[in-house]
Order: structure tokens, then sequence, then C-alpha cells
């Protein structure tokens, strides 16, 4: 294929926390270059970095929780990840249902992407729908987290067709701010899909990422009937619209 892929390992939590190496040498086999972490279960840096140079794949990202970027944890955060090869942290959410929760998380993330600047590794913030509904105080949590934030954003383009908003029209508002998307179907009444199941914009979201050059990772989280099945019929999907 000449378009590259990466996978949120998210979609294989059936497989990763109890055999990682399993799962990234699945990973590699269907097709997917790069992978995006959810988390790590307990194995050394050192590890999880043999296992990529194993089966030939790099870390474009991990989903890392904000605590993680405290001060008082962000150096070994950034040790970790630098061991790893990583070079994009982002965030998966967090709290922000009151102004002043999102005050307090910008200036956690604001003083944490001007450190973690300096190692070379960029910080980002991914959203689900509910950042893009009006809040009782008249704007939405993502309008709030644009204004005040001086991090990226990694958009989770179904969630924004779940929330109603336009994928395409928000990745090329947002183009500046953002490198990375999820790839990603579904059904807003019953779940997410694996790509091409659904009723996400998923064809008309990949050819403008490819125009914007945005790196794209799929996630599908319906482990129908298995994380690695599920995975697969997305390559498969994707594929296809290769060919």
């Amino acid at each position: 294929m000449k378009t590259k892929y990466g996978l949120q390992m998210f979609s294989l939590r059936d497989l990763t926390e109890r055999d990682m190496e399993a799962a990234l040498r699945a990973v590699s086999e269907i097709g997917y270059s790069f992978v995006e972490y959810a988390g790590f279960y307990g194995h050394s840096a050192e590890q999880i970095r043999e296992w990529q140079d194993k089966y030939g794949l790099t870390c474009s990202g991990t989903h890392t929780g904000w605590p993680e970027l405290l001060p008082e944890n962000i150096e070994a955060t950034i040790a970790y990840h630098k061991t790893i090869g990583n070079k994009n942290i982002i965030v998966p959410g967090a709290d922000l249902s009151t102004l002043e929760k999102i005050i307090d998380f910008c200036t956690v993330m604001n003083k944490a992407q001007l450190r973690l600047a300096k190692e070379g590794i960029s910080l980002a913030y991914h959203n689900h729908h509910t950042e893009f509904f009006v809040m009782p105080w008249g704007s939405t949590i993502h309008s709030e987290l644009e204004k005040r934030g001086t991090f990226d954003f990694e958009l989770d383009t179904y969630w924004l067709y779940h929330a109603g908003v336009d994928p395409i029209a928000t990745m090329e508002r947002l183009r500046n701010r953002v490198h990375v998307i999820h790839l990603k179907d579904g059904i807003p009444e019953s779940g997410g899909r694996a790509l091409g199941e659904g009723g996400a914009p998923v064809a008309a979201v990949r050819e403008a990422a490819i125009a914007m050059g945005l790196r794209m990772v799929v996630e599908s989280e319906g482990l129908n009937p298995t994380g690695i099945e599920e995975v697969t019929r997305c390559m498969n999907y994707l594929k296809g619209l290769e060919a």
C-alpha cells in the first residue's frame, strides 16, 4: 500500500493487557506501519522498543493521562517516551465539565507543552463528542481549549461525526494545530464499527487527510468478534480504497 496507516492499540485491548508482544506482531502482520499506544501494562520502555524494532513498527504517538504531565511526573514521562522513540504525546480526555476545570487543565497542559517542546515532543488533546456541545456557560469545551491552550489536537473524526460536526471542515479549520487524526467509523446510536461498516464519512475523511498531509491512525473499538479480526477488516477496507 502506498499510504501508511497506524493503529491505536486500544483497538486490541482484548489482547494487549495479556500479551503486548503478540498484539504488536499482529499489527505488523496485518499491514499497519506504526502504533499509537493506550497504556504499556507495566512493560519497560526498553522492552516496548525491542518489540517495535523486532516487528518493524514505529511509535507515532501515545495516549497518556494528563497527570503524567504534572511537574512531579513529567521527567519520567519524557524519559520513557524518548526511549520508545515517541515524539507525540496525546491526552485522551479529561474532566472538563466546568470553566474552572478547563482553566486548570490548560495551565497544566501549557506548562507541559513548553517542557516537552524542548525535547522535540509535541502535545495534543484528543476529543470525544461532548467537547462540541454548547455548555451552560455559552461556549463549547473544545472552543475553550482552542482559545486557552497552546497545545495541538488529535481529531477523532468519528466523535466529530457523532456530535453532528463536519469532520473535514474541522480538520481544515484547525489544520495548523492538527497533525494526526483518528480514522474511525461507527453508528451514533449503537457504537463503533470497523471502517466501512458504520455511517461516518470515512472515505472522504481519508482523502482529505491525504490532501492535508495528516497522519492517520485507525481506531476500531468494537472487538467484533475480536480486536484482531476487526482491525483486519479495517485494513482490508483501506486496501479496497487504495485499489
